[in-house]
Formats: C-alpha cells, sequence, structure tokens
C-alpha cells in the first residue's frame, strides 16, 4: 500500500491544489495541516532541515520527498504520477 503524507498549510493555494489533484486520483492520503496543529510549526521545521524545501506542499510517498505541488503536477501530467501511487 503506497503511502502519501502532504505537509500544508490551510492558507496556502499550492496546498489546496495539490490535495485537489490527490482527490481526484482516488488516492488515500495524510495531510498535516501545519499552522493548525499542536506542535506544527516545530514538525515543520524538522520537516525543511530534513527535505532543504523552504515552502509548502511538502509531499511524500512511500516516504521520499518527492517535492511540492510543481512537482506534483509534473509527475501527474507526465503519467508518472500514477506509476508511483499504483493506479
Amino acid at each position: 500500500m503506497v503511502k502519501i503524507k502532504l505537509y500544508t498549510k490551510s492558507y496556502c493555494p499550492f496546498c489546496h491544489r495539490a490535495i485537489e489533484i490527490l482527490k481526484n486520483l482516488n488516492v488515500d492520503f495524510e495531510n498535516f495541516e501545519v499552522n493548525t496543529m499542536q506542535n506544527g510549526e516545530e514538525i515543520y521545521e524538522k520537516i525543511k532541515e530534513k527535505t532543504g524545501h523552504q515552502t509548502v506542499p511538502q509531499i511524500f510517498i512511500n516516504d521520499k520527498f518527492i517535492g511540492g505541488c510543481d512537482e506534483l503536477e509534473e509527475l501527474n501530467e507526465s503519467g508518472e504520477l500514477k506509476e508511483l501511487i499504483g493506479s
């Protein structure tokens, strides 16, 4: 089973777009809205250190960082995203 995790902020249009892409593919994912959750900013700082990526969303598929919304859109348009998630 594919594990997809997103680290997002509630007001971010790029985060909303990434969520929309995944919903349209009918895949399960976990969304961690770091600006609304307890200790969210701490978690977000650790994620940024791990990835070197400074913006949201931060998207992981099977614990591998794939990037943000632009990278997700590219994977989706090329068909690679369906391969990664096995749909």
